[in-house]
């Protein structure tokens, strides 16, 4: 193959990449607000109609379409927990042993928050990646450009402005698209962090309320002492 045309492949083969990164980016930031306004709007709905419940028995029975969302699904396996300790086999369990009922009722609520944080985090990772990446690719695309415009005026023997800047200036165009595919993902990606450390902060407010509830006395005691 001839040099020149393996570095037309490499500078379209960069574009292509960029062109995939910009579509990978902006899909997951249209998915991620999509998936924060969701669970936002789902959790205040069930927040609502919990604490308007008369009891944990009552919250436990809320319609299925107000038991919806990140929150809902924390205390679910909460009351799952509740059902199962009440069991006649829960004696012979041994996960309802070695622990007090708080700590084992809290890993269970933990344990769903982490879950449920681990869902909001989904795609962020492909964020950073593509924020950090997408301006060496286009990089690369331009010092293989610059290359190949080298390579075309040392062929013609004519170093003109208006051979020279031709080529340099389509050499360019990669790393402007790398930029410009890099900067959306990056501040997408501190936005959707912010959003990710708020709602981490809601969900362990919310499995802490309903430890209270369950053994409010109890946990006020112990951490007294």
């Amino acid at each position: 193959m001839p040099s020149h045309a393996f570095q037309d492949l490499v500078i379209d083969a960069t574009l292509y990449t960029l062109i995939a990164f910009s579509m990978i980016s902006w899909t997951l930031i249209f998915f991620k607000i999509w998936q924060f306004v969701k669970n936002n709007a789902c959790n205040k709905q069930y927040v609502e109609a919990f604490w308007a419940a008369k009891d944990l028995s009552a919250a436990e029975k809320l319609p299925a379409d107000k038991a919806k969302g990140p929150k809902a699904r924390i205390a679910a396996s909460g009351f799952d927990w509740l059902a199962k300790k009440n069991e006649s086999t829960a004696s012979t369990s041994l996960k309802f042993h070695g622990c007090s009922p708080q700590y084992l009722l809290e890993q269970t609520l933990r344990k769903q928050a982490l879950l449920e944080q681990k869902r909001i985090e989904l795609g962020m990772t492909m964020l950073a990646s593509i924020g950090s990446t997408a301006p060496f690719v286009g990089l690369f695309g331009t010092v293989v450009g610059i290359m190949h415009a080298m390579r075309h005026i040392s062929e013609t023997g004519s170093a003109s402005l208006d051979v020279v800047a031709g080529p340099i200036g389509d050499a360019l165009i990669a790393t402007a698209i790398g930029i410009a595919v890099a900067v959306p993902a990056v501040l997408a990606y501190n936005f959707f962090l912010r959003q990710a450390k708020h709602h981490r902060t809601s969900l362990e407010g919310f499995t802490d309320d309903f430890l209270h509830l369950v053994f409010g006395d109890d946990l006020n005691n112990s951490n007294k002492e």
